[in-house]
């Protein structure tokens, strides 16, 4: 593993701590300082253990490094799109009709450029050293850049509709579960509309845009 490897697994396991102590806090289960810590502490560690299990699996079947990697961007992206879609639906909520699939389709599109920088430069980016990187920037045309940008858009276009189809689906279909009140199913039906999303993203991503 690399030194990047370590620092996004680290930072990535605070962010999925971070949700878990929002989520909580919004159960009004009070986590206190104790726990608070532990989760501080424990999540990215737990985090950075688990991207090693993988990175040792991975030596013989690749993708489940690269699973591993494409899943903690996908949870730094996670914590960008709800804040993102919660800051819209509040300021949208008067003015604008359909207000919370208007804010989700924003919030889904930046999200998805942070996805892209992250796999494209972390999680399907081939271990190479510095004279190879710079050969392949080289022999890089324009013609393929342009078939990447499209290929990325196509992908997303598609993760889109299936991200709002599916939050749409667990809102105003599923509706609340698990004695989960509107405010936090809401939260949770944006992580599973992400989650299902990205099967199709991942599958996209490897198979088309970043294939090597």
């Amino acid at each position: 593993m690399k030194v990047t490897d370590i620092i996004f697994a680290l930072i990535s396991g605070r962010i999925i701590g971070f949700l878990l102590g929002d989520f909580l806090r919004e159960w009004g289960i009070d986590i206190g300082l104790y726990w608070g810590l532990l989760i501080w502490i424990i999540f990215p560690l737990f985090s950075l253990f688990c991207l090693w299990v993988a990175h040792g699996i991975g030596k013989k079947i690749l993708f489940i490094f690269q699973g591993a990697k494409f899943f903690l961007v996908g949870a730094v992206a996670t914590i960008v799109d709800l804040k993102i879609f919660e800051l819209l639906a509040w300021l949208f909520a008067v003015t604008i009709p359909f207000s919370s699939i208007v804010a989700k389709s924003i919030s889904f599109i930046i999200s998805t450029f942070l996805k892209y920088w992250g796999n494209k430069n972390w999680a399907f980016k081939e271990h190479q050293s510095l004279s190879e990187f710079q050969f392949d920037l080289a022999q890089e045309d324009d013609k393929n850049i342009r078939e990447e940008v499209i290929q990325f858009f196509l992908i997303t276009l598609i993760g889109l509709f299936i991200d709002v189809v599916a939050f749409y689906g667990f809102v105003n279909i599923l509706g609340p579960q698990f004695g989960a009140n509107e405010a936090i199913w809401l939260k949770l039906s944006v992580i599973l509309a992400a989650l299902t999303a990205a099967i199709w993203n991942f599958c996209g991503y490897k198979f088309l845009v970043f294939k090597k």
